[in-house]
Protein backbone atom coordinates (compact mmCIF):
# COMPACT_ATOMS: atom_id res chain seq x y z
CA UNK A 1 0.00 0.00 0.00
CA UNK A 2 1.53 3.07 -1.31
CA UNK A 3 0.29 4.74 2.50
CA UNK A 4 2.55 2.36 3.82
CA UNK A 5 5.64 3.11 1.72
CA UNK A 6 9.24 3.08 3.43
CA UNK A 7 9.41 6.67 3.65
CA UNK A 8 5.60 7.33 5.47
CA UNK A 9 6.77 4.45 7.82
CA UNK A 10 10.54 5.97 8.94
CA UNK A 11 8.42 9.02 9.75
CA UNK A 12 5.87 7.51 11.50
CA UNK A 13 8.40 5.68 14.00
CA UNK A 14 9.60 9.22 14.48
CA UNK A 15 6.21 9.96 15.86
CA UNK A 16 5.75 7.46 17.39
CA UNK A 17 9.24 7.14 19.20
CA UNK A 18 8.30 10.39 20.30
CA UNK A 19 5.05 9.72 21.79
CA UNK A 20 6.42 7.11 24.00
CA UNK A 21 8.69 9.49 25.07
CA UNK A 22 5.88 12.12 25.94
CA UNK A 23 3.83 9.41 27.61
CA UNK A 24 6.87 8.22 30.18
CA UNK A 25 7.77 12.03 30.85
CA UNK A 26 4.03 12.49 31.55
CA UNK A 27 3.57 9.55 33.90
CA UNK A 28 6.94 8.94 35.31
CA UNK A 29 7.38 12.69 35.26
CA UNK A 30 4.87 13.00 38.43
CA UNK A 31 6.34 9.49 39.62
CA UNK A 32 10.01 11.03 39.74
CA UNK A 33 8.44 14.57 41.01
CA UNK A 34 6.89 13.17 43.98
CA UNK A 35 10.27 11.43 45.07
CA UNK A 36 11.60 14.53 44.56
CA UNK A 37 9.97 16.10 47.19
CA UNK A 38 9.50 13.36 49.45
CA UNK A 39 12.37 14.25 52.31
CA UNK A 40 10.65 17.94 52.22
CA UNK A 41 6.78 17.52 51.81
CA UNK A 42 6.49 15.88 55.49
CA UNK A 43 7.06 16.72 58.71
CA UNK A 44 5.70 13.71 60.09
CA UNK A 45 6.06 10.14 58.72
CA UNK A 46 2.29 9.67 57.35
CA UNK A 47 2.23 13.18 55.53
CA UNK A 48 5.50 11.40 53.44
CA UNK A 49 3.57 8.59 53.39
CA UNK A 50 0.74 10.33 52.23
CA UNK A 51 3.16 11.49 49.09
CA UNK A 52 4.73 7.94 48.60
CA UNK A 53 0.77 5.87 48.27
CA UNK A 54 0.18 9.05 46.35
CA UNK A 55 1.99 7.35 43.04
CA UNK A 56 2.31 3.58 44.99
CA UNK A 57 -0.52 1.91 42.56
CA UNK A 58 1.17 3.42 38.87
CA UNK A 59 5.14 3.92 39.29
CA UNK A 60 5.72 0.52 38.30
CA UNK A 61 3.04 0.59 35.53
CA UNK A 62 4.60 3.52 34.39
CA UNK A 63 7.71 2.72 33.95
CA UNK A 64 6.93 0.64 30.96
CA UNK A 65 6.73 3.45 28.99
CA UNK A 66 10.67 3.33 29.56
CA UNK A 67 10.99 -0.06 28.74
CA UNK A 68 8.60 0.76 25.61
CA UNK A 69 10.52 3.63 24.36
CA UNK A 70 13.82 1.72 24.50
CA UNK A 71 12.63 -1.22 22.94
CA UNK A 72 11.15 0.97 19.95
CA UNK A 73 14.76 2.43 19.51
CA UNK A 74 16.03 -0.85 19.27
CA UNK A 75 13.65 -1.81 16.66
CA UNK A 76 13.09 0.86 14.94
CA UNK A 77 16.38 2.63 15.05
CA UNK A 78 18.82 0.17 15.59
CA UNK A 79 22.34 1.86 14.66
CA UNK A 80 21.46 4.71 17.27
CA UNK A 81 20.44 2.10 19.80
CA UNK A 82 23.78 0.34 19.10
CA UNK A 83 25.97 3.70 19.08
CA UNK A 84 24.16 5.46 21.91
CA UNK A 85 24.04 2.84 24.43
CA UNK A 86 27.51 1.60 24.07
CA UNK A 87 29.22 5.35 23.88
CA UNK A 88 27.09 6.86 26.55
CA UNK A 89 27.52 3.47 28.97
CA UNK A 90 28.65 4.98 32.01
CA UNK A 91 25.75 7.53 32.65
CA UNK A 92 23.48 4.67 31.41
CA UNK A 93 24.38 2.69 34.21
CA UNK A 94 23.80 5.57 36.46
CA UNK A 95 20.39 6.01 35.16
CA UNK A 96 19.65 2.18 35.54
CA UNK A 97 21.06 1.96 39.10
CA UNK A 98 19.24 4.93 40.07
CA UNK A 99 16.14 3.19 39.00
CA UNK A 100 17.18 0.20 41.21
CA UNK A 101 15.58 2.33 44.33
CA UNK A 102 12.85 3.03 43.41
CA UNK A 103 11.28 -0.88 43.82
CA UNK A 104 13.31 -1.66 47.37
CA UNK A 105 13.21 1.96 48.21
CA UNK A 106 8.99 1.42 48.07
CA UNK A 107 8.44 -1.77 49.52
CA UNK A 108 10.93 -1.50 52.20
CA UNK A 109 10.23 2.10 53.55
CA UNK A 110 7.28 1.21 56.15
CA UNK A 111 8.66 -2.15 56.72
CA UNK A 112 10.21 -1.08 60.30
CA UNK A 113 9.38 1.84 62.66
CA UNK A 114 12.83 3.22 63.24
CA UNK A 115 13.05 7.32 61.60
CA UNK A 116 16.60 6.33 60.29
CA UNK A 117 15.55 3.52 58.53
CA UNK A 118 12.49 5.57 56.74
CA UNK A 119 14.98 8.57 56.25
CA UNK A 120 17.41 6.45 54.50
CA UNK A 121 14.71 5.43 52.03
CA UNK A 122 13.52 8.62 51.69
CA UNK A 123 16.81 10.35 50.04
CA UNK A 124 17.16 6.92 48.01
CA UNK A 125 13.71 7.47 46.81
CA UNK A 126 14.71 11.05 45.88
CA UNK A 127 18.20 10.05 44.16
CA UNK A 128 15.65 7.93 41.97
CA UNK A 129 13.49 10.62 41.86
CA UNK A 130 16.62 13.17 40.52
CA UNK A 131 18.98 11.26 38.42
CA UNK A 132 17.27 9.86 35.75
CA UNK A 133 15.47 13.30 34.68
CA UNK A 134 19.16 15.62 34.99
CA UNK A 135 20.91 12.00 32.84
CA UNK A 136 18.29 11.96 30.37
CA UNK A 137 18.50 16.37 30.00
CA UNK A 138 21.51 16.28 29.91
CA UNK A 139 21.72 13.90 26.94
CA UNK A 140 18.77 15.97 25.38
CA UNK A 141 21.12 19.34 25.68
CA UNK A 142 24.10 17.00 24.15
CA UNK A 143 22.04 16.06 20.70
CA UNK A 144 21.94 19.61 20.10
CA UNK A 145 25.75 20.25 20.78
CA UNK A 146 26.98 16.93 18.73
CA UNK A 147 28.49 13.73 20.07
CA UNK A 148 31.72 12.84 19.81
CA UNK A 149 31.14 9.61 17.06
CA UNK A 150 32.32 7.94 13.97
CA UNK A 151 31.94 5.16 11.95
CA UNK A 152 34.61 2.45 10.05
CA UNK A 153 34.39 1.28 7.35
CA UNK A 154 32.26 -2.11 8.70
CA UNK A 155 29.82 0.52 10.70
CA UNK A 156 31.84 -0.30 13.94
CA UNK A 157 31.44 2.88 16.15
CA UNK A 158 34.24 4.68 17.88
CA UNK A 159 33.92 7.69 20.06
CA UNK A 160 36.39 10.85 20.70
CA UNK A 161 34.40 12.25 23.78
CA UNK A 162 34.08 10.45 27.69
CA UNK A 163 31.51 10.49 30.35
CA UNK A 164 32.83 14.38 31.85
CA UNK A 165 32.66 15.86 28.11
CA UNK A 166 29.22 15.17 28.35
CA UNK A 167 28.89 17.65 31.30
CA UNK A 168 28.43 20.61 28.80
CA UNK A 169 27.09 23.64 30.47
CA UNK A 170 24.32 23.62 28.02
CA UNK A 171 23.45 19.94 28.59
CA UNK A 172 23.86 20.67 32.50
CA UNK A 173 20.78 23.57 32.09
CA UNK A 174 18.78 21.27 29.61
CA UNK A 175 19.32 18.75 32.97
CA UNK A 176 18.01 21.29 35.15
CA UNK A 177 14.82 21.99 33.32
CA UNK A 178 13.92 17.80 33.11
CA UNK A 179 14.34 18.57 36.73
CA UNK A 180 11.88 20.97 37.08
CA UNK A 181 9.40 19.64 34.53
CA UNK A 182 9.10 16.78 36.27
CA UNK A 183 9.07 18.08 39.62
CA UNK A 184 6.52 20.67 38.25
CA UNK A 185 4.60 17.59 37.07
CA UNK A 186 5.28 15.78 40.29
CA UNK A 187 3.81 19.04 42.40
CA UNK A 188 0.32 19.22 40.51
CA UNK A 189 -0.52 16.07 40.43
CA UNK A 190 0.50 15.54 44.42
CA UNK A 191 -2.03 18.72 44.74
CA UNK A 192 -4.58 16.19 43.26
CA UNK A 193 -4.62 13.25 45.73
CA UNK A 194 -3.50 14.65 48.47
CA UNK A 195 -5.53 17.74 51.14
CA UNK A 196 -4.50 19.72 54.11
CA UNK A 197 -0.36 20.41 54.55
CA UNK A 198 0.53 18.44 51.91
CA UNK A 199 -1.28 19.95 49.30
CA UNK A 200 -0.09 23.17 50.56
CA UNK A 201 3.54 21.95 49.74
CA UNK A 202 3.08 20.92 46.84
CA UNK A 203 1.35 24.14 45.60
CA UNK A 204 4.75 25.82 47.13
CA UNK A 205 6.38 23.09 45.06
CA UNK A 206 4.56 23.44 41.72
CA UNK A 207 4.68 27.45 41.71
CA UNK A 208 8.26 27.54 42.04
CA UNK A 209 9.05 24.16 39.17
CA UNK A 210 6.79 26.32 37.24
CA UNK A 211 8.49 29.67 37.16
CA UNK A 212 11.75 27.57 36.98
CA UNK A 213 10.34 25.86 33.62
CA UNK A 214 9.33 29.12 32.04
CA UNK A 215 12.79 30.65 32.86
CA UNK A 216 14.93 27.73 31.79
CA UNK A 217 13.38 26.85 28.54
CA UNK A 218 13.77 30.54 27.46
CA UNK A 219 17.34 30.40 28.68
CA UNK A 220 17.72 27.52 26.65
CA UNK A 221 16.26 29.09 23.66
CA UNK A 222 18.16 32.03 23.54
CA UNK A 223 21.17 30.17 23.72
CA UNK A 224 20.76 27.97 20.49
CA UNK A 225 19.58 30.46 18.97
CA UNK A 226 22.82 32.36 19.40
CA UNK A 227 25.36 30.24 20.60
CA UNK A 228 24.93 27.11 19.14
CA UNK A 229 25.39 26.03 15.57
CA UNK A 230 23.00 24.09 13.78
CA UNK A 231 23.69 20.64 11.66
CA UNK A 232 21.88 20.90 8.09
CA UNK A 233 22.10 17.91 5.40
CA UNK A 234 23.66 19.29 2.20
CA UNK A 235 23.79 16.58 0.03
CA UNK A 236 20.78 14.27 -1.77
CA UNK A 237 19.00 12.00 0.95
CA UNK A 238 16.98 9.48 -0.61
CA UNK A 239 14.07 8.96 2.08
CA UNK A 240 12.91 5.18 0.63
CA UNK A 241 16.51 3.82 0.37
CA UNK A 242 18.34 1.45 2.42
CA UNK A 243 19.74 2.98 5.58
CA UNK A 244 23.28 4.09 5.56
CA UNK A 245 24.08 6.94 7.57
CA UNK A 246 27.55 7.87 6.22
CA UNK A 247 26.50 8.53 2.87
CA UNK A 248 25.34 11.66 3.02
CA UNK A 249 27.18 15.62 4.10
CA UNK A 250 26.20 17.66 6.43
CA UNK A 251 27.20 21.27 7.53
CA UNK A 252 27.50 23.02 10.72
CA UNK A 253 26.70 26.26 11.67
CA UNK A 254 25.47 27.31 8.34
CA UNK A 255 21.70 27.19 9.59
CA UNK A 256 20.56 27.37 13.17
CA UNK A 257 18.73 24.40 15.29
CA UNK A 258 15.87 27.04 15.31
CA UNK A 259 16.00 26.96 11.32
CA UNK A 260 13.16 24.18 10.84
CA UNK A 261 10.45 26.89 12.87
CA UNK A 262 10.98 28.67 9.81
CA UNK A 263 11.01 26.31 6.89
CA UNK A 264 7.55 24.58 8.69
CA UNK A 265 5.32 27.22 10.67
CA UNK A 266 2.80 24.71 12.14
CA UNK A 267 5.75 23.72 14.51
CA UNK A 268 5.94 27.47 16.40
CA UNK A 269 2.70 25.11 18.19
CA UNK A 270 5.24 23.36 20.47
CA UNK A 271 7.02 26.21 22.09
CA UNK A 272 4.02 28.26 22.52
CA UNK A 273 2.47 25.07 24.05
CA UNK A 274 5.54 24.88 26.22
CA UNK A 275 5.10 28.50 27.68
CA UNK A 276 1.23 28.25 27.70
CA UNK A 277 1.23 24.95 29.82
CA UNK A 278 3.82 26.00 32.58
CA UNK A 279 2.12 29.17 32.91
CA UNK A 280 -1.72 27.63 33.56
CA UNK A 281 0.50 25.36 35.92
CA UNK A 282 1.43 28.05 38.07
CA UNK A 283 -1.59 30.47 38.07
CA UNK A 284 -4.36 26.84 38.08
CA UNK A 285 -2.05 25.71 41.13
CA UNK A 286 -2.10 29.29 42.81
CA UNK A 287 -5.71 28.99 42.67
CA UNK A 288 -6.33 25.45 43.83
CA UNK A 289 -7.53 23.86 40.97
CA UNK A 290 -5.22 20.78 40.94
CA UNK A 291 -6.34 19.05 38.02
CA UNK A 292 -6.51 21.72 35.39
CA UNK A 293 -2.84 22.52 36.62
CA UNK A 294 -1.96 18.71 36.20
CA UNK A 295 -3.22 19.05 32.32
CA UNK A 296 -1.66 22.42 31.75
CA UNK A 297 2.08 21.02 33.32
CA UNK A 298 1.33 18.18 31.32
CA UNK A 299 0.61 20.19 28.36
CA UNK A 300 3.89 22.03 29.29
CA UNK A 301 5.84 18.32 28.80
CA UNK A 302 4.52 17.99 25.54
CA UNK A 303 5.65 21.21 24.13
CA UNK A 304 9.28 20.89 25.81
CA UNK A 305 9.78 17.84 23.79
CA UNK A 306 7.91 18.45 20.65
CA UNK A 307 10.39 21.49 20.40
CA UNK A 308 13.30 19.47 20.96
CA UNK A 309 12.22 17.23 18.22
CA UNK A 310 11.29 19.90 16.24
CA UNK A 311 14.24 21.66 16.62
CA UNK A 312 16.60 18.58 15.89
CA UNK A 313 14.08 17.29 12.33
CA UNK A 314 15.30 15.41 10.68
CA UNK A 315 18.51 14.65 13.35
CA UNK A 316 18.46 12.29 16.16
CA UNK A 317 22.12 11.70 17.33
CA UNK A 318 24.00 14.17 15.36
CA UNK A 319 27.73 13.56 15.26
CA UNK A 320 30.37 15.99 16.02
CA UNK A 321 33.59 14.07 15.72
CA UNK A 322 32.44 13.56 11.70
CA UNK A 323 29.10 15.68 11.06
CA UNK A 324 28.62 13.34 7.73
CA UNK A 325 28.19 10.96 9.96
CA UNK A 326 25.18 11.73 12.47
CA UNK A 327 21.92 9.64 12.40
CA UNK A 328 18.46 11.07 10.80
CA UNK A 329 15.18 9.58 10.70
CA UNK A 330 16.12 8.52 7.06
CA UNK A 331 18.84 6.78 7.37
CA UNK A 332 19.30 4.92 10.42
CA UNK A 333 16.38 2.74 10.67
CA UNK A 334 15.72 -1.09 10.55
CA UNK A 335 14.03 -2.76 7.36
CA UNK A 336 11.35 -1.34 5.45
CA UNK A 337 9.69 -5.20 6.69
CA UNK A 338 10.53 -4.67 10.34
CA UNK A 339 9.02 -1.35 10.60
CA UNK A 340 5.66 -2.30 9.24
CA UNK A 341 5.24 -5.22 11.39
CA UNK A 342 6.12 -3.20 14.10
CA UNK A 343 3.40 -0.34 12.97
CA UNK A 344 0.38 -2.81 12.77
CA UNK A 345 1.76 -4.42 16.26
CA UNK A 346 1.67 -0.95 18.13
CA UNK A 347 -1.95 -0.07 16.48
CA UNK A 348 -3.33 -3.44 17.94
CA UNK A 349 -1.71 -3.20 21.29
CA UNK A 350 -0.76 0.73 22.42
CA UNK A 351 -4.33 1.47 22.32
CA UNK A 352 -5.22 -1.93 24.47
CA UNK A 353 -2.37 -0.80 26.60
CA UNK A 354 -3.93 2.98 27.19
CA UNK A 355 -7.66 1.52 27.37
CA UNK A 356 -5.92 -0.88 30.79
CA UNK A 357 -3.92 1.88 32.12
CA UNK A 358 -6.97 4.78 31.91
CA UNK A 359 -9.05 1.96 33.74
CA UNK A 360 -6.65 1.58 36.16
CA UNK A 361 -6.29 5.22 37.13
CA UNK A 362 -10.02 5.39 37.57
CA UNK A 363 -10.47 2.84 39.67
CA UNK A 364 -7.71 3.61 41.91
CA UNK A 365 -8.12 7.32 41.99
CA UNK A 366 -8.37 9.43 45.03
CA UNK A 367 -7.33 11.38 48.00
CA UNK A 368 -4.88 9.70 50.37
CA UNK A 369 -5.10 12.15 53.89
CA UNK A 370 -3.10 11.07 56.88
CA UNK A 371 -5.97 9.86 58.68
CA UNK A 372 -6.55 6.88 56.02
CA UNK A 373 -2.49 6.59 56.22
CA UNK A 374 -3.02 6.21 60.08
CA UNK A 375 -6.34 3.86 59.61
CA UNK A 376 -4.45 1.48 56.76
CA UNK A 377 -1.12 1.80 58.49
CA UNK A 378 -0.50 -2.02 57.70
CA UNK A 379 -1.75 -2.41 54.12
CA UNK A 380 -0.33 0.77 52.76
CA UNK A 381 3.15 1.76 51.52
Amino acid sequence: MEFLSYEYLKFVWWLLIGILWIGFAITEGFDMGVAMMLPFIGKKDEERRVAINAVAPHWDGNQVWLILAAGALFAAWPTLYATAFSGMYLALLILLFSLFLRPVGFDYRSKLPSQKWRHFWDWSLFISGVVPPLILGVGMGNLFLGIGFQYDDYMRSSFTSGFLSLLHPFAILSGLLAIAMFLMQGASYLMMRSDADVQQRAKRFLKIAALAVMALFAIEGIWLWLGIDGYAITSNLDPNAVSNPTNKTVSVGEVSWLENYSKYPITIIAPVMAFIGATGAYVLGSANKPGLAFFHSSLALIGIILTAGFSLFPFIFPSSANPNHSLTMWDSTSSAMTLNIMFWASMLFVPIILAYTSWCYKVMFGKHTVESIQKNSHSLY
